[in-house]
């Protein structure tokens, strides 16, 4: 991955592929408006799209990526299954395969425990899809860890990612501790959403590096070494969210807003 926004990353175990910090989000971006948006984003420099089977629009991601001309081994891909497709797993992903263009994906993550279970079921055939070279990795999202763990006694395989909503005000020490111990990444998602961009810590905090509010929360995310993937579709706050990654705040800093959690 040749593009600044590829580093920093974190390691994915097995095979300790890069996984890039910053994202670029396309969840409520349509089908018929992703290639424009996602070309955009990859002039900017992203080299890291999250989407979904659910978000309706990987044709469209499809496209922006084979009119982009980089090579298939430049972008980190993440597409998630729906819940309701357990029993159909191998054909969800092949559809995905199809409409995104490539023969892989990076990370291939169930987008919800089914019917609020584990469901070593469907992870069983995930675990064949990395065998067979279809997902590099693989992984889940909204996952609670007893239920990551019960992935794991079932299969013997742990996700490699647990992608959850996250933010200073959603910090749970005891998740990210338990995460971190079974060796799984944690990736934020909707990072803005539950903010309060206005609060008082972030305002002083962002005056302090002369940046946004909403910089020092992606900052928060690479300090910690979460992966975060931040959305839009303009390209001025594409590229303030990636200018994010060079604010480097202190520990101090970073333990003031671990503490908006309460």
């Amino acid at each position: 991955m040749s593009s600044e926004l590829a580093a920093p990353a974190v390691d994915l175990a097995p095979g300790r592929s890069a996984m890039p910090l910053l994202g670029f989000g396309t969840w409520q971006i349509a089908d018929d408006e992703a290639e424009a948006v996602l070309s955009t984003a990859f002039e900017v420099g992203y080299r890291h799209v999250d989407t979904a089977t659910g978000y309706g629009n990987e044709a469209g991601i499809g496209r922006a990526l084979a009119a982009s001309g980089l090579s298939r081994d430049e972008v980190f891909l993440t597409t998630k299954m729906p819940p309701d497709h357990v029993g159909r797993e191998r054909r969800t992903l092949e559809e995905s395969l199809q409409k995104l263009g490539v023969d892989h994906v990076d990370l291939w993550l169930v987008h919800w425990p089914p019917n609020r279970e584990a469901t070593p079921s469907a992870w069983e055939q995930f675990v064949a899809a990395r065998e067979e070279g279809l997902a590099t990795h693989i992984g889940v999202s909204n996952y609670s860890l007893a239920q990551i763990d019960e992935l794991t006694r079932a299969t013997g395989v742990t996700p490699a990612v647990d992608q959850i909503k996250m933010s200073p005000a959603q910090y749970d020490a005891e998740v990210v501790q338990g995460l971190a111990e079974r060796q799984v990444v944690l990736e934020g998602y909707s990072p803005f959403r539950a903010s309060d961009l206005e609060h008082p810590v972030l305002a002083e905090i962002a005056r302090a590096h002369e940046v946004t509010p909403a910089q020092v929360i992606i900052a928060w995310h690479v300090a910690h070494q979460f992966v975060v993937i931040p959305k839009s579709s303009r390209r001025e706050r594409m590229v303030a969210n990636a200018e994010a990654l060079g604010v480097r705040l202190t520990p101090e800093e970073v333990i003031r807003l671990d503490g908006l959690a309460g």
